[in-house]
């Protein structure tokens, strides 16, 4: 054979080669990625009748399942147990309106592999289990379903975590909606009805959505004052009726309308206890945006956190205020344009319980097979420190006092001390978005809670931080330490 005609099998050759490998990867290795992927309409038609697996919470209650069908004995129908309680976490799987939430994060572990695809059968040759996987989340369904009544009429969101760990044990968004009427022939409609809700049920407000955090943000501003020796509790600041910002003639007051304290001098815990304005916004100015800006990255902030599903990044814009005096004053009270989740504020609160570090969020434990053998598992992992232990010990002491003596009163639990933050945001125009956030025990922290409403409360009525969602905050967090000890 010459050259030419050797150099022509060769390209032959390769082409074949090519042609082969490419119909092995698009038949085999790929096939899952192209089965699952919600624009294959093939697999829109068929997803509702497959076997998906189970999504239980850590305290054994079903929360989607897959039952057969008493009309198709090879066909499955998906149901979701507790409705609305937990649509936001479960999410949903549609043939007609795709799929959301933990459903969709882990389509891959949920579903049934007994579909006789080439890399199905490849799978049985090599022993694999075809039977779906379960989900175990890290909510406590009794916690859940407690914050969801708490919510109802409202507007907000609740979430819950294990401050040492990052387990979150309750993740509710209000209103909801019931993820079972997406199910069947009418499941265009009432998406679509659902979209249409002035109400916004479909949001996840837990998460994905951004709020003003009010004074609830004085703590990351206490936090990197302390830390960088700037200020401590027994520090003294000048106790005026309204601080003037500077460079502007805008000024800020305090909610009673008045000084602090004495009107002379109050300190760094007593303004953290009473929630004073003025201090807060000396003091921004004073640790400059570059130390605030550090501390609230620590925490969470400015960045994605892993999560099996979108959410929304708190924001501190610290490039913008590095030189504007003024508006730094107004963010170091949680205003101007300091953005937060409910998530991010739990995990603030969460950080100060676990000696200063910031644990990993995750809601899912364990992903195990039908024989219950654990196939995943969470590692608990830290992910930022944005303070030191001695630092957390101070910001506790204070954050205790507001408890006990301040404007969170409304979150004691009798017998149980308790550490927190009101926070009482005004955006405009419309009614204030209303705050707590805290832990407890205080010795021995196992629940740390961020509570938000919007519009001042139910109904829009024009509530505060104090007086709103500190009661709900303290009630879930005594449900849930008084069941652990029983």
């Amino acid at each position: 054979m010459n050259g030419p005609m050797r150099r022509m099998a060769s390209l032959v050759f390769l082409g074949f080669g090519l042609l082969l490998g490419a119909l092995t990867w698009f038949q085999v290795l790929g096939a899952n990625g192209y089965r699952s992927d919600p624009r294959n309409v093939r697999t829109a038609i068929n997803i509702s009748g497959k076997e998906r697996g189970l999504i239980v919470t850590s305290d054994g209650s079903v929360l989607a399942r897959s039952n057969p069908d008493p009309d198709d004995p090879q066909a499955y129908l998906r149901s979701y147990p507790e409705g609305p309680t937990f649509s936001h976490v479960v999410g949903y799987t549609s043939r007609l309106v795709g799929e959301a939430g933990l459903e969709s994060a882990y389509r891959n572990e949920l579903r049934s592999r007994r579909d006789l695809t080439i890399s199905d059968v490849i799978a049985a040759l090599f022993g694999r289990d075809l039977r779906p996987e379960n989900v175990l989340v890290t909510i406590d369904a009794e916690l859940q379903r407690a914050a969801a009544a708490a919510l109802e009429g409202s507007r907000g969101a609740v979430v819950a975590i294990e401050p040492s760990t990052g387990a979150i044990l309750a993740y509710v968004s209000s209103p909801s909606y019931d993820p079972n009427a997406f199910l069947g022939e009418t499941a265009v409609a009432n998406r679509q009805a659902v979209l249409d809700d002035p109400a916004e049920p479909i949001r996840d407000r837990a998460g994905a959505e951004l709020y003003p955090p009010g004074s609830t943000f004085k703590v990351v501003v206490a936090a990197a004052a302390v830390e960088t020796g700037l200020a401590g509790p027994e520090t003294a600041f000048d106790d005026p009726v309204i601080y003037e910002l500077p460079g502007s003639t805008a000024t800020i007051g305090n909610a009673n309308g008045g000084p602090c304290g004495d009107g002379v001098t109050v300190t760094l815990q007593a303004a953290l206890v009473r929630s004073c304005n003025t201090v807060f916004a000396e003091l921004a100015v004073r640790v400059g945006a570059g130390a605030i800006g550090q501390t609230a990255s620590s925490f969470g902030f400015e960045r994605s956190i892993e999560f099996p599903w979108s959410l929304a990044e708190s924001t501190f814009p610290e490039s913008d205020l590095t030189d504007d005096a003024a508006a730094l004053a107004q963010s170091g009270i949680g205003e101007r344009n300091v953005r937060v989740t409910p998530l991010q504020m739990a995990m603030v609160a969460a950080a100060v319980a676990n000696d200063g570090e910031v644990a990993q969020p995750y809601i899912v434990s364990q992903v195990f097979d039908a024989d219950g053998n654990a196939e995943e598992v969470a590692e608990p992992r830290v992910i930022g420190r944005p303070m030191s232990p001695a630092t957390a010990v101070v910001l506790t002491e204070m954050m205790e006092r507001v408890v006990t003596s301040g404007t969170g009163q409304q979150a004691s639990i009798t017998g149980v001390r308790v550490a927190g933050k009101t926070g009482t945001a005004l955006p405009e125009p419309g009614q204030p978005d209303v705050w707590f956030i805290g832990f407890a025990p205080v010795e021995a922290p196992q629940i740390a809670i961020a509570v938000m409403l919007e519009d001042g409360g139910p109904l829009g009525e024009s509530g505060s931080g104090g007086s709103v969602a500190a009661p709900i905050a303290g009630s879930l967090m005594e449900r849930y330490l008084v069941r652990g000890d029983s």
